[in-house]
């Protein structure tokens, strides 16, 4: 199926030498020429610009969602939604990195369009005396304890997003808006592409059930091939891929539509089919299995941080990796939690609504888990799904958080509008497609920085809530500085929301929390089934 551009360029050289000719020979020629001619003259100019991909897909045509977009407040607000419900991102959201990916005032008039006194309103405490903003922002520091290259990461970093479910363009300007602002990005499960390594940002690899870039041609996994990828400059933490939250325990879905001979190569598949990851890890098959290998991944490559993503699904199944380090000393240097509000270019529809925790929850399981066994000052953690705001972050923190990714808000950066065609390969902006005509569409310089941008802006609005809560650090956010509406007058801080287990706490048994009793003494670090 030719793509609107193409369609342009065909047309165009049938039109155009037609008009000349008519132009010269009938009189008349010159009405079809003043109708049609602006329009070409526009098409052409939308394919030459490298501002909106958009445009240079859907020359002329794209303009007609600019115009809707000019005119939207009017028709929105009588006809269609508000800017406030939106799904899965709303519109008041996605404006806000599209104003700050282009440099443009994000501030907003005349008040709140959220309902204030609805349950689930929530905001921050801020002081009568606030701190002054930090000039710079802080790092954090991943492995100190444990690695002989510890990695200093932005609060901010790019979710996973694989080479294949993103194309060449895409992964270049993420790649190299990370570069240009200092912040981390996570190459996602389909392995390390030459379009991570060419712009020379800091990546994290994402080894997922599939083990993309270092399996074996019967899809184990290959230590050789993961040391050589795994010990490049560019690689500063490794990832490994339990569950995501958009569809746990599914496994990686990559539809044959977007499989071509290059991203086959990369990841070790057969051309033809979708590439389908299996639900579980073949190289362990126990927690303390698991530990096992984040130590031998930390050990092949040369001392970097390891760590695990998964979205948390029975609670015993997470006591049990925590009986497991408890058992063998081994431990992770940061465990990813995703919530099931997370995004994909692909799950079912079961899993995308019905299946997984979502991350608050998640998050502040796993913080207390930890603070039980005496382990939280060991193992950072990094929270992801849908952070999209400055707000996202500082509540995040407050949760145990100590930094975030986002995927779905980078991709706004990038220029996507949401249109949820990511699975079908004709994504209208270029981005999630390996259609050659519509990614190319995509202008690696200038969407670099728009990403870049969009970083800077949210670290800077994430440094003025901290200052505002009179926090000289962001290492000191709480519980206790987000409030939340439950209904009516009824507020609480998430100190009460989701209190903070006493510090070693699962190490006595008769301090066992009651709420957890059950699933702490069902968990085995010898199996995950809980008995």
């Amino acid at each position: 199926m030719k793509t609107p551009r193409e369609i342009f360029f065909f047309t165009s050289a049938v039109l155009i030498p037609l008009l000349i000719g008519l132009f010269f020979w009938v009189d008349w020629a010159w009405i079809p020429a003043v109708v049609v001619g602006p329009f070409y003259l526009l098409g052409w100019w939308d394919v030459i610009q490298k501002k909106h991909a958009l445009l240079r897909i859907y020359p002329v045509l794209g303009h007609l969602r600019f115009l809707f977009e000019s005119i939207r407040p009017e028709i929105q607000q009588y006809f269609v939604e508000s800017n406030i419900n939106g799904r899965p991102v709303s519109r008041e959201f996605r404006d806000l990195v599209y104003q700050r990916a282009k440099g443009d005032p994000d501030t907003r008039p005349f008040g709140t369009q959220f309902e204030v006194y609805r349950g689930g309103y929530q905001w921050v405490n801020h002081s009568l005396n606030p701190a002054p903003r930090l000039d710079e922002e802080p790092r954090v520091i991943f492995g100190s304890e444990t690695c002989s290259h510890p990695y200093a990461a932005s609060h901010l970093n790019i979710s996973a997003m694989s080479f294949g479910s993103l194309s060449r363009n895409p992964i270049l300007a993420l790649n190299t808006g990370a570069r240009r602002d200092g912040f981390a990005h996570n190459t996602g499960e389909g392995g390390v592409s030459p379009y991570h390594l060419q712009p020379g940002g800091d990546l994290i690899w994402q080894i997922g059930t599939g083990y993309f870039g270092c399996r074996t041609s019967d899809g184990k996994f290959d230590p050789d091939r993961f040391a050589a990828t795994a010990r490049q400059d560019s690689i500063k933490m490794i990832e490994i891929k339990l569950s995501q939250g958009a569809k746990p325990g599914h496994g990686g879905i990559l539809p044959a539509a977007k499989l071509t001979p290059e991203i086959a190569a990369i990841r070790g598949v057969p051309l033809g089919r979708d590439v389908l990851s299996p639900p579980s890890h073949s190289a362990f098959t126990t927690p303390v299995g698991l530990l096992q290998f984040v130590a031998e991944l930390r050990r092949l490559s040369g001392g970097k941080p390891v760590g695990f993503k998964l979205c948390l699904g029975h609670r015993a199944e997470f006591f049990a990796i925590c009986k497991a380090m408890l058992e063998t000393g081994l431990y992770p240097d940061f465990i990813t939690v995703d919530g099931g509000e997370g995004g994909t270019g692909a799950a079912p529809i079961e899993f995308t609504n019905s299946v997984g925790t979502p991350l608050r929850d998640g998050l502040s399981f796993v913080r207390n888990a930890l603070r039980g066994i005496d382990y939280r000052s060991r193992i950072r953690l990094i929270a992801s799904g849908k952070i999209i705001s400055a707000f996202d972050i500082f509540r995040a923190k407050a949760l145990g958080a100590d930094t975030v990714n986002s995927a779905r808000a980078m991709m706004f950066a990038l220029g996507c509008i949401q249109a949820r065609r990511c699975n079908s390969g004709n994504c209208p902006t270029g981005i999630a497609t390996q259609d050659p005509a519509r990614s190319q569409a995509l202008d690696v310089d200038h969407k670099a920085g728009r990403v870049a941008r969009y970083h800077r802006a949210m670290i800077r609005q994430f440094l003025d809530l901290v200052a505002t809560a009179g926090l000289p650090s962001p290492d000191q956010i709480r519980p206790c500085h987000v409030n939340h509406r439950v209904h009516g007058a009824t507020v609480n801080t998430y100190e009460d929301m989701y209190p903070e287990v006493e510090r070693g706490c699962l190490l006595r048994d008769a301090s066992v929390p009651p709420a957890w009793a059950r699933d702490w003494d069902r968990s085995s670090p010898d199996h995950w089934a809980a008995a």
